[in-house]
Protein backbone atom coordinates (compact mmCIF):
# COMPACT_ATOMS: atom_id res chain seq x y z
CA UNK A 1 0.00 0.00 0.00
CA UNK A 2 1.09 3.56 -0.52
CA UNK A 3 2.45 5.04 2.70
CA UNK A 4 2.03 8.70 1.84
CA UNK A 5 -0.90 11.05 1.42
CA UNK A 6 -0.95 11.78 -2.32
CA UNK A 7 -4.49 12.93 -2.99
CA UNK A 8 -4.59 16.49 -4.24
CA UNK A 9 -7.18 18.25 -6.33
CA UNK A 10 -7.68 21.48 -8.21
CA UNK A 11 -10.22 22.47 -5.59
CA UNK A 12 -7.74 21.99 -2.76
CA UNK A 13 -5.00 23.80 -4.67
CA UNK A 14 -7.31 26.83 -5.11
CA UNK A 15 -8.09 26.77 -1.39
CA UNK A 16 -4.41 26.58 -0.44
CA UNK A 17 -3.57 29.44 -2.77
CA UNK A 18 -6.07 31.55 -0.79
CA UNK A 19 -8.53 31.95 -3.66
CA UNK A 20 -11.20 31.00 -1.14
CA UNK A 21 -11.19 32.93 2.18
CA UNK A 22 -11.08 31.04 5.47
CA UNK A 23 -14.49 30.43 6.97
CA UNK A 24 -13.63 28.49 10.14
CA UNK A 25 -11.10 29.08 12.91
CA UNK A 26 -10.20 26.16 15.13
CA UNK A 27 -8.49 26.64 18.50
CA UNK A 28 -6.53 23.68 19.89
CA UNK A 29 -4.19 23.78 22.86
CA UNK A 30 -3.27 27.45 22.45
CA UNK A 31 -2.84 27.19 18.68
CA UNK A 32 -5.24 28.63 16.07
CA UNK A 33 -5.94 27.24 12.60
CA UNK A 34 -7.68 29.39 9.95
CA UNK A 35 -9.20 26.79 7.65
CA UNK A 36 -12.19 25.98 5.46
CA UNK A 37 -15.33 24.06 6.29
CA UNK A 38 -15.60 22.06 3.07
CA UNK A 39 -12.40 19.93 3.22
CA UNK A 40 -12.83 19.40 6.96
CA UNK A 41 -16.48 18.31 6.98
CA UNK A 42 -15.89 16.08 3.96
CA UNK A 43 -13.66 13.80 6.06
CA UNK A 44 -14.15 14.65 9.76
CA UNK A 45 -17.39 13.43 11.33
CA UNK A 46 -16.59 15.30 14.54
CA UNK A 47 -16.33 18.67 12.79
CA UNK A 48 -19.25 17.94 10.44
CA UNK A 49 -21.55 17.56 13.46
CA UNK A 50 -20.40 20.89 14.91
CA UNK A 51 -20.77 22.73 11.60
CA UNK A 52 -24.25 21.26 11.00
CA UNK A 53 -25.41 22.86 14.25
CA UNK A 54 -24.15 26.30 13.15
CA UNK A 55 -25.52 26.61 9.61
CA UNK A 56 -26.23 30.32 9.93
CA UNK A 57 -22.67 31.25 10.88
CA UNK A 58 -20.57 32.64 8.03
CA UNK A 59 -17.34 32.42 10.02
CA UNK A 60 -17.30 29.71 12.64
CA UNK A 61 -14.96 29.58 15.65
CA UNK A 62 -14.51 26.11 17.15
CA UNK A 63 -12.69 25.23 20.36
CA UNK A 64 -11.69 21.55 20.45
CA UNK A 65 -10.31 20.33 23.80
CA UNK A 66 -8.30 17.18 24.43
CA UNK A 67 -7.27 16.48 20.84
CA UNK A 68 -4.79 13.53 20.85
CA UNK A 69 -1.37 14.94 20.01
CA UNK A 70 -2.59 18.51 20.48
CA UNK A 71 -1.91 21.01 17.67
CA UNK A 72 0.58 18.63 16.04
CA UNK A 73 -2.01 15.86 15.86
CA UNK A 74 -4.71 18.13 14.47
CA UNK A 75 -2.34 19.55 11.85
CA UNK A 76 -1.64 16.05 10.53
CA UNK A 77 -5.37 15.38 10.27
CA UNK A 78 -6.00 18.75 8.58
CA UNK A 79 -3.24 18.13 6.04
CA UNK A 80 -4.92 14.87 5.10
CA UNK A 81 -8.22 16.69 4.63
CA UNK A 82 -6.50 19.19 2.32
CA UNK A 83 -4.66 16.47 0.40
CA UNK A 84 -1.20 17.64 1.49
CA UNK A 85 1.43 14.91 1.13
CA UNK A 86 3.32 13.63 4.15
CA UNK A 87 4.87 10.30 5.02
CA UNK A 88 3.41 8.01 7.59
CA UNK A 89 6.14 6.63 9.86
CA UNK A 90 6.59 4.75 13.11
CA UNK A 91 7.26 8.14 14.71
CA UNK A 92 3.93 9.74 13.77
CA UNK A 93 1.54 6.82 13.20
CA UNK A 94 0.33 6.67 16.82
CA UNK A 95 -0.69 10.34 16.72
CA UNK A 96 -2.30 9.93 13.29
CA UNK A 97 -4.26 6.87 14.38
CA UNK A 98 -5.48 8.47 17.61
CA UNK A 99 -6.42 11.86 16.15
CA UNK A 100 -8.22 10.23 13.22
CA UNK A 101 -10.32 8.23 15.70
CA UNK A 102 -11.04 11.33 17.79
CA UNK A 103 -12.14 13.35 14.72
CA UNK A 104 -14.20 10.38 13.42
CA UNK A 105 -12.33 10.19 10.10
CA UNK A 106 -13.96 6.91 9.10
CA UNK A 107 -15.34 5.35 5.94
CA UNK A 108 -18.77 6.68 6.93
CA UNK A 109 -17.60 10.12 5.73
CA UNK A 110 -15.07 9.37 2.97
CA UNK A 111 -13.68 6.34 1.17
CA UNK A 112 -10.06 5.68 2.09
CA UNK A 113 -10.30 7.97 5.10
CA UNK A 114 -7.54 8.47 7.63
CA UNK A 115 -8.62 5.74 10.05
CA UNK A 116 -8.43 3.18 7.24
CA UNK A 117 -5.13 4.55 5.94
CA UNK A 118 -3.50 4.52 9.36
CA UNK A 119 -4.79 1.03 10.15
CA UNK A 120 -3.39 -0.29 6.87
CA UNK A 121 0.01 1.24 7.64
CA UNK A 122 0.03 -0.29 11.12
CA UNK A 123 -0.88 -3.77 9.88
CA UNK A 124 1.25 -3.84 6.75
CA UNK A 125 4.35 -1.89 7.81
CA UNK A 126 4.74 -0.49 11.31
CA UNK A 127 3.89 -3.54 13.43
CA UNK A 128 6.06 -5.93 11.42
CA UNK A 129 9.28 -5.21 13.34
CA UNK A 130 10.30 -5.14 16.99
CA UNK A 131 11.82 -1.67 16.68
CA UNK A 132 8.68 -0.32 15.05
CA UNK A 133 6.41 -1.76 17.72
CA UNK A 134 8.60 -0.38 20.52
CA UNK A 135 8.71 3.09 18.95
CA UNK A 136 4.93 3.16 18.51
CA UNK A 137 4.39 1.86 22.03
CA UNK A 138 6.55 4.60 23.53
CA UNK A 139 4.71 7.36 21.68
CA UNK A 140 1.31 5.80 22.43
CA UNK A 141 1.88 6.16 26.17
CA UNK A 142 1.53 9.93 25.75
CA UNK A 143 -1.79 9.52 23.94
CA UNK A 144 -3.87 7.86 26.64
CA UNK A 145 -6.74 7.13 26.91
CA UNK A 146 -7.30 7.18 23.12
CA UNK A 147 -4.33 4.88 22.49
CA UNK A 148 -5.99 2.25 24.67
CA UNK A 149 -9.38 2.79 23.02
CA UNK A 150 -7.97 1.97 19.56
CA UNK A 151 -5.95 -0.87 21.13
CA UNK A 152 -2.62 0.57 20.00
CA UNK A 153 -0.84 -0.27 23.24
CA UNK A 154 -2.25 -3.81 23.41
CA UNK A 155 -1.36 -4.51 19.79
CA UNK A 156 2.18 -3.19 20.25
CA UNK A 157 2.67 -5.32 23.36
CA UNK A 158 1.34 -8.41 21.58
CA UNK A 159 3.65 -7.77 18.63
CA UNK A 160 6.68 -7.27 20.86
CA UNK A 161 5.91 -10.38 22.91
CA UNK A 162 5.45 -12.49 19.77
CA UNK A 163 8.66 -11.30 18.06
CA UNK A 164 10.76 -11.43 21.22
CA UNK A 165 9.63 -14.96 22.10
CA UNK A 166 10.24 -16.26 18.58
CA UNK A 167 13.64 -14.58 18.28
CA UNK A 168 14.69 -15.78 21.74
CA UNK A 169 14.00 -19.37 20.72
CA UNK A 170 16.20 -18.89 17.69
CA UNK A 171 18.95 -17.01 19.55
CA UNK A 172 19.39 -19.23 22.59
CA UNK A 173 17.13 -22.18 21.98
CA UNK A 174 17.07 -24.59 24.90
CA UNK A 175 19.72 -22.92 27.02
CA UNK A 176 19.60 -24.09 30.61
CA UNK A 177 19.40 -21.76 33.57
CA UNK A 178 23.08 -21.14 34.26
CA UNK A 179 25.31 -18.10 34.50
CA UNK A 180 27.38 -19.28 31.53
CA UNK A 181 24.38 -18.72 29.28
CA UNK A 182 23.38 -15.33 30.64
CA UNK A 183 25.65 -13.35 28.30
CA UNK A 184 23.90 -14.81 25.26
CA UNK A 185 20.59 -13.61 26.67
CA UNK A 186 21.84 -10.15 27.63
CA UNK A 187 23.44 -9.56 24.24
CA UNK A 188 20.18 -10.30 22.49
CA UNK A 189 18.26 -7.10 21.62
CA UNK A 190 17.41 -6.20 25.20
CA UNK A 191 18.04 -2.52 24.52
CA UNK A 192 14.72 -2.40 22.66
CA UNK A 193 12.85 -3.28 25.85
CA UNK A 194 14.60 -1.45 28.68
CA UNK A 195 13.62 1.99 27.37
CA UNK A 196 9.95 1.38 28.21
CA UNK A 197 8.14 2.89 31.20
CA UNK A 198 7.99 0.44 34.11
CA UNK A 199 4.24 -0.31 33.95
CA UNK A 200 4.42 -0.93 30.20
CA UNK A 201 7.66 -2.89 30.60
CA UNK A 202 5.86 -5.13 33.10
CA UNK A 203 2.97 -5.71 30.69
CA UNK A 204 5.42 -6.64 27.93
CA UNK A 205 7.25 -9.19 30.12
CA UNK A 206 4.00 -10.78 31.29
CA UNK A 207 2.87 -11.04 27.67
CA UNK A 208 6.21 -12.65 26.77
CA UNK A 209 5.80 -15.23 29.53
CA UNK A 210 2.26 -16.02 28.38
CA UNK A 211 3.68 -16.74 24.93
CA UNK A 212 6.25 -19.17 26.32
CA UNK A 213 9.30 -16.98 26.93
CA UNK A 214 11.76 -18.77 29.25
CA UNK A 215 11.28 -17.24 32.70
CA UNK A 216 14.90 -17.78 33.74
CA UNK A 217 15.92 -15.57 30.80
CA UNK A 218 14.07 -12.62 32.37
CA UNK A 219 16.82 -12.19 34.97
CA UNK A 220 19.39 -10.39 32.79
CA UNK A 221 16.68 -8.24 31.17
CA UNK A 222 15.38 -7.17 34.58
CA UNK A 223 18.87 -6.40 35.88
CA UNK A 224 19.66 -4.22 32.86
CA UNK A 225 16.39 -2.37 33.41
CA UNK A 226 17.22 -1.98 37.11
CA UNK A 227 20.70 -0.65 36.33
CA UNK A 228 19.24 1.91 33.93
CA UNK A 229 16.51 3.12 36.29
CA UNK A 230 18.55 3.01 39.49
CA UNK A 231 21.61 4.64 37.95
CA UNK A 232 23.25 7.07 40.36
CA UNK A 233 21.54 5.52 43.36
CA UNK A 234 24.59 3.50 44.41
CA UNK A 235 26.60 6.67 44.97
CA UNK A 236 23.88 8.10 47.20
CA UNK A 237 23.71 4.79 49.07
CA UNK A 238 27.45 4.83 49.78
CA UNK A 239 27.42 8.46 50.87
CA UNK A 240 24.18 8.01 52.85
CA UNK A 241 22.63 11.02 51.13
CA UNK A 242 18.90 11.54 50.90
CA UNK A 243 17.13 11.51 47.53
CA UNK A 244 14.41 13.81 46.22
CA UNK A 245 11.02 12.50 47.42
CA UNK A 246 9.51 12.35 43.91
CA UNK A 247 12.51 10.45 42.56
CA UNK A 248 12.44 8.19 45.60
CA UNK A 249 8.79 7.30 44.94
CA UNK A 250 9.43 6.59 41.24
CA UNK A 251 12.48 4.44 41.92
CA UNK A 252 10.67 2.58 44.69
CA UNK A 253 7.89 1.59 42.28
CA UNK A 254 10.46 0.48 39.69
CA UNK A 255 12.36 -1.61 42.20
CA UNK A 256 9.30 -3.28 43.73
CA UNK A 257 8.02 -4.14 40.26
CA UNK A 258 11.37 -5.59 39.19
CA UNK A 259 11.59 -7.75 42.31
CA UNK A 260 8.03 -9.02 41.76
CA UNK A 261 9.07 -10.13 38.24
CA UNK A 262 12.31 -11.90 39.19
CA UNK A 263 12.31 -15.57 38.17
CA UNK A 264 11.82 -18.03 41.01
CA UNK A 265 14.66 -20.32 39.92
CA UNK A 266 17.95 -20.11 41.79
CA UNK A 267 21.07 -18.79 40.05
CA UNK A 268 19.23 -16.74 37.46
CA UNK A 269 20.45 -13.61 39.26
CA UNK A 270 23.96 -13.35 40.71
CA UNK A 271 24.39 -12.77 44.45
CA UNK A 272 26.10 -9.44 43.77
CA UNK A 273 23.08 -8.30 41.71
CA UNK A 274 20.70 -9.40 44.45
CA UNK A 275 22.83 -7.53 46.98
CA UNK A 276 22.63 -4.39 44.83
CA UNK A 277 18.85 -4.67 44.69
CA UNK A 278 18.61 -5.30 48.42
CA UNK A 279 20.74 -2.26 49.29
CA UNK A 280 18.52 -0.15 47.04
CA UNK A 281 15.38 -1.64 48.63
CA UNK A 282 16.59 -0.77 52.13
CA UNK A 283 17.63 2.72 51.05
CA UNK A 284 14.35 3.42 49.23
CA UNK A 285 12.29 1.90 52.07
CA UNK A 286 10.34 -0.47 49.85
CA UNK A 287 7.71 -2.78 51.29
CA UNK A 288 8.88 -5.35 53.82
CA UNK A 289 7.71 -8.09 51.44
CA UNK A 290 10.09 -6.78 48.77
CA UNK A 291 13.06 -6.73 51.16
CA UNK A 292 12.29 -10.15 52.62
CA UNK A 293 12.01 -11.60 49.11
CA UNK A 294 15.50 -10.36 48.25
CA UNK A 295 16.89 -11.59 51.58
CA UNK A 296 15.50 -15.06 50.92
CA UNK A 297 16.95 -15.12 47.42
CA UNK A 298 20.37 -14.15 48.78
CA UNK A 299 20.07 -16.83 51.45
CA UNK A 300 19.47 -19.51 48.83
CA UNK A 301 22.71 -18.54 47.08
CA UNK A 302 24.79 -17.54 50.10
CA UNK A 303 27.40 -20.17 49.27
CA UNK A 304 28.30 -18.12 46.17
CA UNK A 305 28.61 -14.81 48.03
CA UNK A 306 31.75 -12.85 48.79
CA UNK A 307 32.25 -10.50 51.73
CA UNK A 308 31.30 -7.34 49.83
CA UNK A 309 27.91 -8.87 49.02
CA UNK A 310 26.90 -8.97 52.68
CA UNK A 311 28.56 -5.77 53.90
CA UNK A 312 25.20 -4.05 53.75
CA UNK A 313 25.27 -0.58 55.30
CA UNK A 314 22.70 0.64 57.78
CA UNK A 315 20.67 3.56 56.46
CA UNK A 316 19.92 5.22 59.77
CA UNK A 317 21.09 8.68 58.77
CA UNK A 318 21.95 9.62 62.34
CA UNK A 319 25.08 7.49 61.93
CA UNK A 320 24.22 5.00 64.67
CA UNK A 321 25.47 1.81 63.06
CA UNK A 322 27.66 1.30 60.05
CA UNK A 323 26.52 -2.23 59.18
CA UNK A 324 23.02 -3.71 58.93
CA UNK A 325 23.63 -6.91 60.90
CA UNK A 326 19.93 -7.72 61.27
CA UNK A 327 19.52 -8.12 57.52
CA UNK A 328 22.60 -10.34 57.25
CA UNK A 329 21.34 -12.44 60.13
CA UNK A 330 18.06 -13.07 58.31
CA UNK A 331 19.93 -13.93 55.11
CA UNK A 332 22.02 -16.43 57.05
CA UNK A 333 18.93 -18.03 58.60
CA UNK A 334 17.32 -18.31 55.17
CA UNK A 335 20.42 -20.11 53.94
CA UNK A 336 20.39 -22.60 56.81
CA UNK A 337 16.66 -23.24 56.47
CA UNK A 338 17.16 -24.05 52.80
CA UNK A 339 20.10 -26.34 53.52
CA UNK A 340 18.24 -28.23 56.24
CA UNK A 341 15.27 -28.75 53.95
CA UNK A 342 17.51 -30.01 51.18
CA UNK A 343 17.80 -33.77 50.79
CA UNK A 344 21.49 -33.39 50.02
CA UNK A 345 23.27 -30.99 52.37
CA UNK A 346 26.45 -29.72 50.71
CA UNK A 347 29.27 -29.73 53.28
CA UNK A 348 31.48 -27.76 50.92
CA UNK A 349 28.83 -25.07 50.70
CA UNK A 350 28.46 -25.03 54.49
CA UNK A 351 32.21 -24.56 54.86
CA UNK A 352 32.16 -21.63 52.42
CA UNK A 353 29.36 -19.94 54.33
CA UNK A 354 31.18 -20.56 57.63
CA UNK A 355 34.32 -18.84 56.31
CA UNK A 356 32.16 -16.03 54.91
CA UNK A 357 30.63 -15.44 58.35
CA UNK A 358 34.12 -15.45 59.88
CA UNK A 359 35.14 -12.66 57.51
CA UNK A 360 31.91 -10.80 58.20
CA UNK A 361 32.38 -10.95 61.99
CA UNK A 362 35.94 -9.72 61.65
CA UNK A 363 34.72 -6.77 59.59
CA UNK A 364 31.84 -5.71 61.81
CA UNK A 365 33.98 -6.13 64.93
CA UNK A 366 35.92 -3.07 63.76
CA UNK A 367 32.75 -0.94 63.71
CA UNK A 368 33.06 1.42 66.67
CA UNK A 369 29.39 2.30 66.42
CA UNK A 370 28.29 -1.32 66.76
CA UNK A 371 27.40 -2.07 70.36
CA UNK A 372 28.95 -5.15 71.92
CA UNK A 373 25.50 -6.48 72.85
CA UNK A 374 24.45 -6.24 69.19
CA UNK A 375 27.58 -8.07 68.09
CA UNK A 376 27.09 -10.79 70.72
CA UNK A 377 23.45 -11.18 69.73
CA UNK A 378 24.53 -11.82 66.16
CA UNK A 379 27.10 -14.40 67.28
CA UNK A 380 24.56 -16.16 69.47
CA UNK A 381 22.15 -16.45 66.56
CA UNK A 382 24.70 -18.19 64.38
CA UNK A 383 23.33 -21.72 63.99
CA UNK A 384 25.30 -24.62 65.46
CA UNK A 385 26.03 -26.02 62.00
CA UNK A 386 27.91 -22.82 61.11
CA UNK A 387 29.27 -22.09 64.56
CA UNK A 388 31.12 -25.40 64.51
CA UNK A 389 32.87 -24.27 61.33
CA UNK A 390 33.78 -20.95 62.98
CA UNK A 391 34.54 -21.88 66.60
CA UNK A 392 38.28 -21.20 66.40
CA UNK A 393 37.49 -17.74 65.13
CA UNK A 394 34.55 -16.86 67.39
CA UNK A 395 36.10 -17.77 70.79
CA UNK A 396 38.90 -15.15 70.67
CA UNK A 397 36.38 -12.47 69.68
CA UNK A 398 34.09 -13.35 72.58
CA UNK A 399 36.76 -13.37 75.27
CA UNK A 400 38.73 -10.28 74.20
Amino acid sequence: MANSMKKTSDCVNRILSHEIPSDVTIHIGGASFSLHKFPLVSKCGYIRKIVSNHKDSDILVIEIPDVPGGPEGFELAAKFCYGINYELSTENISIVRCVSEFLEMTEDYAIGNLVTRSEAYLDEVALKTLGGAVTILQSSINLLPMAEKVKLITRCIDTIAYIVTKESEFCFGDLVSSSSNMKAIVDWRVEDLIMLRIDVFQRVLLAMISRGFKQYALGPILMLYAQKCLQGLEGLVKEKKKIDSKQEHEKRIVLETIVSLLPRERNTISVSSLSMLLRAAIYLETTMACKLDLEKRMGLQLGQAVLDDILIPSFHFDGDILFDVDTVQRIMMNYLEYELESTNIQENNMEKVGKLMESYLAEIASDRNLELSKFMDFVEHIPEQLRYQMMEFIEPLIFT
